[in-house]
Protein backbone atom coordinates (compact mmCIF):
# COMPACT_ATOMS: atom_id res chain seq x y z
CA UNK A 1 0.00 0.00 0.00
CA UNK A 2 1.23 3.87 -1.26
CA UNK A 3 2.63 5.45 1.93
CA UNK A 4 0.35 8.04 2.27
CA UNK A 5 -2.53 5.67 2.44
CA UNK A 6 -0.83 3.58 5.02
CA UNK A 7 -0.01 6.91 7.38
CA UNK A 8 -4.31 7.47 6.94
CA UNK A 9 -5.30 4.03 7.94
CA UNK A 10 -2.67 3.89 10.97
CA UNK A 11 -4.38 7.08 12.35
CA UNK A 12 -7.76 6.27 11.69
CA UNK A 13 -7.12 3.04 13.74
CA UNK A 14 -5.41 4.73 16.51
CA UNK A 15 -7.20 7.65 16.29
CA UNK A 16 -4.13 10.30 18.00
CA UNK A 17 -1.39 11.34 16.11
CA UNK A 18 1.05 10.31 19.07
CA UNK A 19 -0.06 6.68 18.71
CA UNK A 20 0.21 6.29 15.11
CA UNK A 21 3.33 7.81 14.72
CA UNK A 22 4.66 5.45 17.14
CA UNK A 23 3.17 2.10 15.34
CA UNK A 24 4.41 3.49 12.18
CA UNK A 25 8.00 4.65 13.67
CA UNK A 26 7.90 8.22 13.26
CA UNK A 27 7.71 11.22 15.06
CA UNK A 28 4.73 13.17 15.59
CA UNK A 29 5.85 16.20 13.87
CA UNK A 30 6.67 14.22 11.13
CA UNK A 31 3.41 12.38 10.92
CA UNK A 32 1.09 15.52 11.51
CA UNK A 33 2.90 17.29 8.37
CA UNK A 34 2.62 14.48 6.18
CA UNK A 35 -0.90 14.27 6.86
CA UNK A 36 -1.39 18.13 6.47
CA UNK A 37 0.18 17.80 2.78
CA UNK A 38 -2.12 15.03 1.46
CA UNK A 39 -5.01 17.11 2.86
CA UNK A 40 -3.63 20.51 1.42
CA UNK A 41 -3.93 18.21 -1.98
CA UNK A 42 -7.48 17.33 -1.60
CA UNK A 43 -8.60 20.40 -0.26
CA UNK A 44 -10.40 19.35 2.59
CA UNK A 45 -9.42 17.73 5.70
CA UNK A 46 -9.68 14.13 6.63
CA UNK A 47 -9.86 14.14 10.38
CA UNK A 48 -11.96 16.26 12.36
CA UNK A 49 -9.24 17.23 14.98
CA UNK A 50 -11.79 19.07 18.07
CA UNK A 51 -12.73 15.22 18.62
CA UNK A 52 -10.64 13.25 21.14
CA UNK A 53 -10.45 10.32 19.77
CA UNK A 54 -9.89 12.26 16.11
CA UNK A 55 -13.11 11.21 13.93
CA UNK A 56 -13.55 11.24 9.96
CA UNK A 57 -14.94 13.87 8.04
CA UNK A 58 -17.25 13.17 5.48
CA UNK A 59 -13.86 12.96 3.29
CA UNK A 60 -11.88 10.82 5.53
CA UNK A 61 -14.60 8.15 5.36
CA UNK A 62 -14.64 7.96 1.55
CA UNK A 63 -10.80 7.89 1.71
CA UNK A 64 -10.90 5.27 4.33
CA UNK A 65 -13.61 2.92 2.45
CA UNK A 66 -10.96 3.43 -0.59
CA UNK A 67 -8.11 2.04 1.25
CA UNK A 68 -10.06 -0.91 2.61
CA UNK A 69 -10.98 -1.78 -1.17
CA UNK A 70 -7.57 -1.50 -2.28
CA UNK A 71 -6.48 -3.65 0.61
CA UNK A 72 -9.04 -6.63 -0.27
CA UNK A 73 -7.65 -6.41 -4.13
CA UNK A 74 -3.97 -6.69 -2.59
CA UNK A 75 -5.23 -9.66 -0.41
CA UNK A 76 -6.65 -11.42 -3.26
CA UNK A 77 -3.89 -11.04 -5.21
CA UNK A 78 -1.41 -12.23 -2.30
CA UNK A 79 -3.63 -15.14 -2.37
CA UNK A 80 -3.63 -16.12 -6.29
CA UNK A 81 -0.19 -15.57 -6.69
CA UNK A 82 0.66 -18.27 -3.43
CA UNK A 83 -2.31 -20.60 -4.77
CA UNK A 84 -0.03 -20.60 -8.55
CA UNK A 85 2.68 -20.98 -6.84
CA UNK A 86 2.41 -22.87 -3.56
CA UNK A 87 -0.32 -25.49 -4.26
CA UNK A 88 -1.75 -26.96 -1.44
CA UNK A 89 -0.57 -24.58 1.21
CA UNK A 90 -1.26 -21.15 2.55
CA UNK A 91 -3.24 -19.61 5.85
CA UNK A 92 -6.55 -19.69 6.67
CA UNK A 93 -7.49 -16.80 9.13
CA UNK A 94 -10.53 -18.50 10.83
CA UNK A 95 -13.22 -17.09 13.57
CA UNK A 96 -15.32 -18.99 15.88
CA UNK A 97 -16.98 -18.78 19.37
CA UNK A 98 -15.52 -20.83 21.72
CA UNK A 99 -18.65 -23.20 21.35
CA UNK A 100 -17.44 -23.98 17.70
CA UNK A 101 -13.76 -23.73 19.15
CA UNK A 102 -14.13 -26.48 21.50
CA UNK A 103 -16.25 -28.50 20.84
CA UNK A 104 -16.93 -28.67 16.85
CA UNK A 105 -13.51 -27.65 14.80
CA UNK A 106 -10.54 -29.76 17.22
CA UNK A 107 -11.90 -33.09 15.24
CA UNK A 108 -12.03 -31.28 11.88
CA UNK A 109 -8.65 -29.04 12.08
CA UNK A 110 -6.60 -32.24 13.44
CA UNK A 111 -8.09 -34.04 10.30
CA UNK A 112 -7.73 -31.58 7.84
CA UNK A 113 -3.75 -30.55 9.01
CA UNK A 114 -2.77 -34.41 8.62
CA UNK A 115 -4.45 -34.10 4.65
CA UNK A 116 -3.18 -30.71 4.04
CA UNK A 117 -0.08 -30.48 6.04
CA UNK A 118 1.18 -27.09 4.64
CA UNK A 119 -2.07 -25.48 5.26
CA UNK A 120 -1.38 -23.62 8.48
CA UNK A 121 -4.72 -21.48 10.62
CA UNK A 122 -5.04 -18.58 12.29
CA UNK A 123 -7.52 -18.88 15.00
CA UNK A 124 -9.74 -16.43 16.69
CA UNK A 125 -11.99 -16.28 19.48
CA UNK A 126 -15.06 -13.76 19.61
CA UNK A 127 -18.49 -13.33 19.75
CA UNK A 128 -20.55 -13.95 16.78
CA UNK A 129 -21.62 -9.86 16.72
CA UNK A 130 -17.62 -9.29 16.81
CA UNK A 131 -16.63 -11.97 14.25
CA UNK A 132 -19.25 -10.95 12.13
CA UNK A 133 -17.86 -7.59 11.81
CA UNK A 134 -14.69 -8.76 11.38
CA UNK A 135 -15.68 -10.66 8.58
CA UNK A 136 -17.28 -7.41 6.77
CA UNK A 137 -13.80 -5.34 7.30
CA UNK A 138 -11.82 -9.01 6.07
CA UNK A 139 -9.94 -9.26 8.92
CA UNK A 140 -10.74 -12.89 8.84
CA UNK A 141 -11.16 -15.64 5.90
CA UNK A 142 -14.41 -17.34 7.75
CA UNK A 143 -16.36 -17.51 10.65
CA UNK A 144 -19.30 -19.68 11.40
CA UNK A 145 -22.96 -18.41 12.53
CA UNK A 146 -26.60 -19.00 13.09
CA UNK A 147 -27.85 -15.79 13.25
CA UNK A 148 -29.89 -14.75 9.98
CA UNK A 149 -29.33 -10.96 10.58
CA UNK A 150 -25.41 -11.90 10.19
CA UNK A 151 -25.66 -13.76 7.04
CA UNK A 152 -27.59 -11.70 4.67
CA UNK A 153 -23.71 -9.77 3.92
CA UNK A 154 -22.03 -13.10 3.11
CA UNK A 155 -22.12 -15.85 0.91
CA UNK A 156 -22.51 -18.99 2.91
CA UNK A 157 -22.65 -22.53 3.12
CA UNK A 158 -24.67 -24.39 5.38
CA UNK A 159 -22.81 -27.00 7.74
CA UNK A 160 -24.90 -28.63 10.28
CA UNK A 161 -28.11 -28.24 12.39
CA UNK A 162 -27.56 -28.22 16.88
CA UNK A 163 -30.41 -28.04 19.54
CA UNK A 164 -30.94 -26.47 21.98
CA UNK A 165 -31.77 -28.19 25.24
CA UNK A 166 -32.54 -26.52 29.13
CA UNK A 167 -30.27 -28.14 31.26
CA UNK A 168 -31.19 -28.67 34.93
CA UNK A 169 -28.70 -30.06 37.68
CA UNK A 170 -30.25 -33.53 39.32
CA UNK A 171 -30.70 -32.17 42.22
CA UNK A 172 -33.16 -29.74 41.69
CA UNK A 173 -36.68 -30.64 43.19
CA UNK A 174 -38.25 -29.84 39.71
CA UNK A 175 -36.93 -32.58 38.36
CA UNK A 176 -39.62 -34.57 40.76
CA UNK A 177 -42.42 -32.37 38.63
CA UNK A 178 -41.52 -33.28 35.42
CA UNK A 179 -39.83 -36.62 35.28
CA UNK A 180 -41.97 -38.04 32.82
CA UNK A 181 -40.23 -35.22 30.19
CA UNK A 182 -36.53 -35.60 32.16
CA UNK A 183 -33.91 -36.31 29.58
CA UNK A 184 -30.41 -38.01 30.99
CA UNK A 185 -27.27 -37.51 29.36
CA UNK A 186 -26.89 -40.90 27.75
CA UNK A 187 -30.63 -39.99 26.47
CA UNK A 188 -28.68 -37.00 24.87
CA UNK A 189 -25.51 -39.01 23.34
CA UNK A 190 -28.02 -41.29 21.99
CA UNK A 191 -30.34 -38.50 20.72
CA UNK A 192 -33.46 -39.64 22.27
CA UNK A 193 -34.08 -35.75 22.57
CA UNK A 194 -34.53 -35.96 18.27
CA UNK A 195 -37.11 -38.56 17.63
CA UNK A 196 -40.88 -37.25 17.78
CA UNK A 197 -41.84 -39.48 20.38
CA UNK A 198 -39.60 -37.49 23.04
CA UNK A 199 -42.00 -35.73 25.45
CA UNK A 200 -41.44 -31.54 25.86
CA UNK A 201 -42.22 -29.82 28.66
CA UNK A 202 -44.58 -26.27 28.45
CA UNK A 203 -41.60 -23.93 29.26
CA UNK A 204 -43.87 -21.92 31.47
CA UNK A 205 -42.72 -24.61 33.73
CA UNK A 206 -39.35 -23.93 34.66
CA UNK A 207 -40.55 -20.70 35.82
CA UNK A 208 -39.12 -20.96 39.19
CA UNK A 209 -35.57 -21.96 38.05
CA UNK A 210 -32.43 -19.69 38.34
CA UNK A 211 -30.81 -19.17 35.25
CA UNK A 212 -27.31 -18.41 34.07
CA UNK A 213 -27.53 -16.77 30.80
CA UNK A 214 -24.32 -15.76 28.17
CA UNK A 215 -24.23 -11.91 27.92
CA UNK A 216 -25.66 -9.96 24.81
CA UNK A 217 -24.04 -10.77 21.69
CA UNK A 218 -24.00 -14.09 22.17
CA UNK A 219 -26.65 -16.11 20.07
CA UNK A 220 -27.65 -18.29 22.44
CA UNK A 221 -28.48 -15.08 24.55
CA UNK A 222 -31.03 -14.07 22.28
CA UNK A 223 -32.60 -17.16 21.70
CA UNK A 224 -32.88 -17.37 25.45
CA UNK A 225 -34.90 -14.12 26.24
CA UNK A 226 -36.88 -15.60 23.31
CA UNK A 227 -37.73 -18.75 25.05
CA UNK A 228 -38.57 -16.69 27.86
CA UNK A 229 -41.06 -13.99 25.83
CA UNK A 230 -42.58 -17.03 24.44
CA UNK A 231 -43.36 -18.47 27.80
CA UNK A 232 -44.60 -15.37 29.04
CA UNK A 233 -42.71 -14.98 32.27
CA UNK A 234 -39.32 -13.19 33.16
CA UNK A 235 -36.08 -15.54 34.24
CA UNK A 236 -34.76 -14.67 37.79
CA UNK A 237 -30.94 -14.62 36.66
CA UNK A 238 -28.64 -15.94 38.78
CA UNK A 239 -25.37 -15.43 36.49
CA UNK A 240 -24.44 -14.03 33.05
CA UNK A 241 -20.56 -14.76 31.17
CA UNK A 242 -19.42 -14.97 27.68
CA UNK A 243 -18.72 -18.15 27.51
CA UNK A 244 -21.18 -21.53 26.99
CA UNK A 245 -18.87 -24.22 28.22
CA UNK A 246 -18.67 -21.98 31.78
CA UNK A 247 -22.37 -22.17 31.95
CA UNK A 248 -22.26 -25.63 31.39
CA UNK A 249 -19.93 -26.77 33.91
CA UNK A 250 -21.62 -24.41 36.38
CA UNK A 251 -24.84 -25.67 36.02
CA UNK A 252 -23.18 -29.55 36.44
CA UNK A 253 -21.90 -28.32 39.81
CA UNK A 254 -25.18 -27.32 40.84
CA UNK A 255 -25.49 -23.67 40.46
CA UNK A 256 -28.53 -22.88 38.30
CA UNK A 257 -30.12 -24.02 35.49
CA UNK A 258 -28.61 -23.19 31.50
CA UNK A 259 -28.83 -23.77 27.75
CA UNK A 260 -26.91 -25.76 26.09
CA UNK A 261 -26.49 -27.33 22.46
CA UNK A 262 -26.45 -30.85 22.31
CA UNK A 263 -23.47 -31.31 20.57
CA UNK A 264 -21.66 -30.28 24.02
CA UNK A 265 -23.16 -33.42 25.89
CA UNK A 266 -20.53 -36.79 25.63
CA UNK A 267 -20.01 -36.99 29.23
CA UNK A 268 -22.95 -39.75 30.40
CA UNK A 269 -22.00 -39.16 33.97
CA UNK A 270 -22.30 -35.55 34.19
CA UNK A 271 -25.45 -34.84 37.07
CA UNK A 272 -28.03 -32.82 35.11
CA UNK A 273 -31.56 -33.95 33.75
CA UNK A 274 -32.47 -32.14 30.02
CA UNK A 275 -35.20 -31.44 28.61
CA UNK A 276 -36.57 -30.68 24.90
CA UNK A 277 -37.47 -26.78 24.73
CA UNK A 278 -40.84 -26.65 22.13
CA UNK A 279 -39.84 -23.69 20.18
CA UNK A 280 -38.46 -23.06 16.85
CA UNK A 281 -35.96 -21.20 18.30
CA UNK A 282 -34.37 -23.92 19.86
CA UNK A 283 -33.46 -25.56 16.61
CA UNK A 284 -30.15 -23.83 14.68
CA UNK A 285 -28.55 -24.51 11.40
CA UNK A 286 -24.65 -22.98 11.59
CA UNK A 287 -23.78 -22.00 8.25
CA UNK A 288 -19.97 -20.95 6.77
CA UNK A 289 -19.71 -17.74 5.88
CA UNK A 290 -17.61 -16.40 3.81
CA UNK A 291 -17.23 -12.38 2.96
CA UNK A 292 -18.39 -11.31 -0.98
CA UNK A 293 -15.76 -11.41 -3.00
CA UNK A 294 -14.00 -12.33 -6.20
CA UNK A 295 -11.65 -14.81 -4.90
CA UNK A 296 -11.98 -17.87 -2.76
CA UNK A 297 -8.49 -19.18 -2.10
CA UNK A 298 -7.42 -22.72 -2.75
CA UNK A 299 -7.32 -23.42 0.90
CA UNK A 300 -10.73 -22.18 1.77
CA UNK A 301 -12.03 -24.20 -0.38
CA UNK A 302 -10.49 -27.18 0.51
CA UNK A 303 -11.40 -26.79 4.33
CA UNK A 304 -15.41 -25.99 3.00
CA UNK A 305 -15.25 -29.46 1.01
CA UNK A 306 -13.80 -31.30 3.82
CA UNK A 307 -16.22 -29.29 6.84
CA UNK A 308 -19.19 -30.96 4.65
CA UNK A 309 -17.92 -34.37 4.32
CA UNK A 310 -16.81 -34.63 7.83
CA UNK A 311 -19.35 -33.14 9.99
CA UNK A 312 -22.98 -34.58 10.48
CA UNK A 313 -24.98 -33.14 7.47
CA UNK A 314 -27.22 -30.33 7.78
CA UNK A 315 -30.15 -31.90 6.18
CA UNK A 316 -30.14 -34.59 9.83
CA UNK A 317 -31.59 -33.56 12.75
Amino acid sequence: MQQDFKYIYQLYLDGSFSKAAENLYLTQPALSIAIQKIEATMGMPLFDRSKRPLKLTQAGEIYIQAIKKMQDLEYDLDQQINDIQQLNTGTIRLGGSHYLNAYILPQILSGFSKEYPGIRFEIIEESSDVLSDMLSERKIDLTFSCNPVFMKDFERYEIFYDHILLAVPKSHPINQKVFHAALTPWDVVHKKHLKQSCPDVPFEKFRELEYILLTPGNNLYDRALGFFQEAGFEPMVKLQLSQLATAYHLAANDFAATFISDRMIRNTEVPLLFYKINSDLAKRLFYILLPNRNYTSFAVKRFIQYFLLNVQPAGSG
